[in-house]
């Protein structure tokens, strides 16, 4: 942003003087183009096992490893599940691969698979 702001200034005080800048105006390098820090991180699936299935309310218990782009670390915790079909056929022990994102404002098991 800082060269962007000195690009503009160059351009105005350049044109102020009766000159052109062509150089200046004709390039964008040396401006950072990548994403902030804190941009949103693509949901990925995650390795987990299967701890606990409640159906009743659409929850799963999961020990899960790092959830990256909720910034959650590896862990053993209860979530709500996206489509309730998911847990049919699912029992206690069974390794799966789970991807995660954030639901009404709650992180939700959006997939999974055996």
């Amino acid at each position: 942003m800082k060269t962007l702001n000195v690009t503009l200034a160059a351009m105005a005080l350049g044109l102020a003087m009766g000159t052109a800048l062509p150089s200046i105006a004709a390039t964008m390098d040396g401006m950072e183009m990548t994403s902030p820090a804190g941009a949103m991180k693509v949901p990925r699936p995650v390795p987990a096992e299967v701890r606990k299935i409640d159906a009743a309310t659409g929850k799963v218990t999961l020990k899960h490893g790092p959830i990256g782009n909720l910034g959650m670390s590896a862990m053993t915790m209860a979530f709500p599940v996206k489509d309730p079909a998911m847990l049919k056929g699912l029992k206690e022990g069974d390794q799966v691969s789970a991807t995660f994102d954030t639901v009404d404002g709650k992180a939700t098991v959006v997939d999974l698979r055996k």
